[in-house]
């Protein structure tokens, strides 16, 4: 007795230690699920973060600098070690930033004859036109060359003169030039100018190599301007020499110079601010927009807008500085720019995000000039006699809380619109970074794909749990839940190259499929019902559902078969081409008709599993109570089966929804993966997650692009989480309830 009572102890300790363990084991795996999940958590945010940082400058180095002329042009190269200043005396001047030649002049260039205009090209091309009173202009390009003699960097600056050294004449008679714009291309440029006379001539030239010796010579046609103001302020002339914009005081002449032929002005507007007048107009990088700076420190956006059929010059924006705008200087490759007041206020703006990044008094003294560096990292500012070059942080301007969740009016857009279009082959592209159409896309495929899969999944699970019989469900629940298995990328392959063309080429038997189903169950159990009663007992108990099976197929053949006959008596021979001509619905073959279908097969599994254990779980003397009392099977199964299984079965609906959230092959294969926000079943959509894996491998590291792609994984991330946060709140007050049945 004693050697029985110690074995029986020691099994106790046993038991006591491996429920202990397991007990520490569970517990240490869920810290450890959560610490992983927190981990994600803020990794993601620690990436995102930057995006949403102000932008800052800091001074870091101040110069003196003898000032020969008012300052015309100031700019620098990208490595922000050596400044240029061109001046009202024709002298172009290098000046070093850094080292210990800081504030020295590296290079001078004395351009001859007296200088009466001068203007400047978009910053991407970087060429200053002076015009002289003799009539003719000279174009300058100051050049920088970057060697590396004994492993280190040495910049060696010059001027280059891109339509040659000699002057270029524009007025024979040798008038005196006021005002000139010059924008050039590879094969082309164009040069405006306002003589002594108060004509407006427009010069266009074309560039012609000679095959033989390689000499590029230039031809030029000029013609006058019609009905040009009499004071011109300002030309600015667009790079594709299509348009020509004259500034008189407060009004707008804008001609279509694409023929130098039939040059023609189209309109005349106004662009002041109520009150103001206008004091700056710059071209904003692409030269799609205009900058409007006025003496109130009132700041407008212009760009060309489809009305009516016709372009129109359209106010879009409006911005606020300090005080009244002496200068405007555009950023070289972003929809940024900055601006000087009259107050000393030197003020940073974006114009995609709508927003002032930054706006700070720089000096009490007038500021004469400001120039950014083509990286946008640093600022260079002229007072008096001084140079003070600024470093600048300000790395994602175009990234807002406005661009990402509201409609923005981009360049070229009939309206303000949520957009996503995150690269492009220019330089000068206006990044389009809006998360709506992505994560609508996430809500529709997982609509559609749900739509398809809970119906059929729930259904399954309860007549497999509750009717069907034990050797019937020892084969269907193991084949169903064998489906899981599948990996996506094989489902979103055959929909995207198999599924698609089908349901493109039969597209009224897919409608007549979806129909006629339901109906063809439904006439199956109305004769099933009325057979006779020998027929129906000599069927296996649970295994009446393999009658449907060949009704499945006969509707599903029927379907296709008429498919084409439908189409020829009601569509013309083409359905795809009535719903896009007559009822005005775009078709796209990966749609998401598709991808409900596709990514329903790969969520049934997981919906059915679950649902089908919740109800075959349900205590049987529940069930037979009911019975005893009366009840019909039916009765039985809606008012105490699925109440008591509805935890179980919400649980399987989320977690199914929360697969389909989170899909990303079967939507990246059988969609066109374009982010449009339109429910309709014939068009297709961008996801979350599809969108991170088809743009994460091609986006810079530490770029705007790259850290919105991990917004989106971060969204993506709050989806799930809010998805299940809900899911089990609702899982708990089903449990509740119903667990007093």
């Amino acid at each position: 007795m004693a050697e029985e009572f110690s074995l029986s102890l020691a099994g106790s300790r046993k038991r006591l230690v491996t429920d202990k363990l397991a007990k520490y084991g569970v517990t240490t795996g869920a810290i450890l699920v959560l610490t992983a999940l927190l981990l994600i958590f803020v990794y993601l945010l620690y990436v995102v973060q930057p995006i949403f940082e102000s932008a800052d400058i800091e001074k870091q180095t101040t110069l003196n600098v003898q000032s020969q002329g008012k300052t015309l042009a100031l700019g620098m190269e990208e490595q922000n070690e050596i400044a240029y200043r061109m001046t009202d005396t024709g002298l172009v001047e290098f000046i070093a930033l850094k080292g210990e030649s800081a504030g020295s002049v590296i290079l001078q260039n004395q351009l001859a004859g007296n200088v009466t205009a001068f203007s400047q090209t978009i910053p991407s091309k970087g060429m200053m036109v002076y015009g002289f009173d003799d009539g003719t202009i000279q174009i300058i390009h100051p050049d920088f060359e970057v060697s590396y003699p004994n492993n280190q960097r040495f910049i060696e600056p010059s001027v280059s003169y891109p339509l040659g050294e000699s002057h270029l004449t524009i007025d024979e008679s040798g008038g005196e030039i006021k005002n000139l714009a010059f924008e050039m291309s590879d094969e082309q440029a164009g040069i405006a100018a306002v003589m002594a006379d108060g004509s407006t001539v427009f010069m266009a030239l074309t560039a012609e190599q000679n095959m033989m010796t390689e000499e590029v010579t230039w031809t030029q046609v000029s013609t006058v301007l019609p009905d040009a103001p009499a004071q011109v302020d300002q030309i600015l002339l667009l790079p594709n020499l299509r348009n020509l914009y004259l500034r008189s005081g407060n009004r707008l002449a804008i001609y279509d110079i694409s023929d130098v032929d039939d040059v023609s002005l189209t309109s005349i507007i106004d662009i002041n601010a109520t009150g103001a007048n206008v004091t700056k107009v710059r071209l904003l990088t692409g030269a799609s927009s205009l900058i409007v700076g006025n003496d109130s420190g009132e700041i407008s956006q212009w760009f060309e807008v489809v009305k009516d059929g016709s372009r129109k010059l359209t106010l879009i924006r409006e911005f606020k500085a300090e005080a009244g705008i002496i200068d405007i200087a555009p950023e070289f490759f972003r929809k940024g720019f900055l601006t000087l007041d009259e107050e000393g206020y030197l003020g940073i703006f974006h114009t995609t995000g709508d927003t002032r990044l930054l706006s700070e008094k720089l000096s009490d003294k007038p500021l004469e000039a400001v120039a950014i560096s083509p990286r946008a990292n640093a600022i260079l500012v002229e007072e008096p006699g001084v140079l003070s070059l600024y470093h600048l942080d300000n790395e994602h301007p175009e990234v807002t809380w406005s661009a990402l969740w509201q409609e923005v009016w981009y360049e070229g857009y009939p309206e303000p619109d949520y957009v996503w279009q995150s690269t492009s082959a220019s330089d000068e592209f206006e990044p389009k970074l809006s998360l709506v159409p992505i994560s609508f896309g996430t809500i529709k495929a997982a609509f559609y794909a749900m739509l398809f899969a809970v119906p059929i999944a729930l259904a399954g699970a309860i007549y497999t749990a509750y009717f069907m019989s034990a050797p019937v469900r020892s084969i269907v629940k193991p084949t169903v839940e064998l489906m899981e298995a599948l990996p996506t990328v094989i489902l979103g392959f055959l929909a995207g190259l198999w599924l698609a063309p089908i349901v493109e080429e039969n597209l009224p038997g897919m409608v007549m499929l979806i129909l006629g189903l339901p109906i063809g169950v439904l006439l199956a159990a109305f004769i099933w019902h009325n057979l006779p009663k020998s027929i129906k007992q000599a069927t296996p108990e649970g295994a009446h559902s393999l009658i449907l099976i060949p009704v499945v197929i006969l509707v599903g053949y029927a379907a296709f078969s008429l498919s084409t006959p439908v189409e020829y008596w009601l569509f013309g021979g083409d359905a795809r081409k009535f719903l896009t001509n007559e009822l005005g619905v775009d078709f796209d073959q990966r749609n998401s008709l598709v991808v409900g279908i596709a990514m329903g097969f790969a969520v049934i599994p997981t919906i059915y599993s679950i649902a089908e254990d919740a109800v075959f779980s349900v205590p049987k003397h529940l069930t037979n109570g009911s019975l005893a009392l009366g009840a019909t099977t039916w009765q039985t199964l809606v008012r105490v089966v699925i109440l008591t299984a509805s935890p179980g079965i919400f649980s399987a609906v989320m977690m199914g929804l929360g697969r389909a959230v989170g899909e990303t092959m079967i939507v990246l294969m059988a969609t066109g993966n374009t982010p449009l926000m339109d429910w309709s079943i014939f068009q297709g959509m961008r996801t979350l997650a599809a969108n991170i894996a088809v743009e994460m491998p091609e986006s810079e590291v530490g770029s705007s692009h790259y850290r919105v792609l991990f917004l989106a994984a971060f969204v993506l991330f709050v989806f799930t989480f809010c998805f299940n946060t809900v899911a089990e709140f609702v899982r708990q007050r089903l449990r509740e309830k119903y667990s007093s049945l």
